[in-house]
């Protein structure tokens, strides 16, 4: 099946653009070619996800730069209602909406339960946030989430925000922090994290090893080692413990497929920015390069 851009469909098949996309250009389309081509276009929807501090916002930056660069069309949505000083202009932003400070007026509560209050809140804006992404024809969707990691992944509003916007063209960015995962035990904290945000969310997961800047070249290569071979960070774990823990274990991980290779990225030196990309296109397009399909 040879996938082509949709002004080689209009051309072919003698079409004007608003019979074809009638209500949303970039949902699934597949309608065959009198010469056997297939039309495919999906709008993708990228959710950075990572615990506190792990660099969601810098990385959603700098990802959205390197699209543009490749003259590849995004947007970016703000999920978080406390963000202060934000690097890029979101196209939506929930803070249109209500902001953390709002929260605390209205509900009488501190930081911590506005924070809690404003994640189930967004489930209420949900159909104008999609009425919103849909009105941009992009097609990806940067989608930067709550600084806590915890009121995006274990919040039930967030499955039906994820389900609403289109779980079958969602995919997650999570980060590894770097500063958690240079010790054995960190790495498989947060490789437990990352695994539950899977299993809640239910969406296709790209690992990331985030500001590999501050890390030394020999700790970025034995965390990458940790995250391709399970017997690796099971004899780390073992040694730094000084306590037997089962080997099971982390053949059950590596079997489940929590085991992935760590793609090192830096914001600050736009490294691994087509690493991502790459990802992306090989779970939406079988590797196809929509650069090349596109331009």
């Amino acid at each position: 099946m040879e996938v082509v851009g949709w002004w080689e469909y209009l051309e072919v098949v003698n079409l004007k653009l608003p019979s074809l996309i009638q209500s949303n250009f970039f949902e699934w389309q597949k309608t065959k070619f009198p010469s056997g081509f297939y039309f495919c276009m999906l709008q993708i929807l990228i959710y950075m996800v990572g615990t506190a501090g792990s660099g969601k916002t810098y990385l959603t930056k700098a990802l959205a730069d390197w699209f543009d660069y490749k003259n590849l069309e995004n947007v970016i949505v703000n999920l978080d209602p406390g963000a202060e000083n934000l690097p890029y202009n979101p196209e939506i932003d929930v803070r249109d909406y209500f902001t953390l400070e709002d929260v605390m007026l209205n509900y009488g509560v501190g930081p911590n339960g506005a924070q809690i209050i404003a994640a189930d809140l967004i489930s209420t804006k949900i159909e104008e946030i999609k009425d919103e992404i849909e009105y941009y024809d992009t097609p990806y969707v940067l989608i930067d989430t709550p600084g806590q990691m915890e009121l995006f992944t274990l919040r039930e509003s967030s499955n039906l925000l994820v389900d609403t916007l289109g779980k079958e063209r969602s995919v997650m960015v999570y980060l590894f922090d770097p500063v958690v995962a240079k010790t054995p035990s960190g790495f498989l904290s947060l490789l437990f994290m990352c695994s539950s945000a899977v299993f809640k969310l239910n969406i296709p997961q790209i690992q990331v090893l985030a500001k590999a800047d501050v890390l030394s070249e020999e700790e970025v290569e034995r965390i990458l080692s940790w995250s391709l071979n399970a017997e690796e960070i099971y004899q780390s774990i073992h040694q730094a413990m000084e306590r037997n823990i089962s080997l099971e274990l982390f053949y059950l991980l590596r079997d489940l497929g929590l085991f992935r290779p760590l793609m090192p990225v830096s914001a600050v030196e736009n490294l691994g920015m087509e690493d991502i990309y790459d990802g992306i296109q090989e779970l939406f397009y079988g590797g196809e390069d929509l650069e090349k399909i596109l331009f």
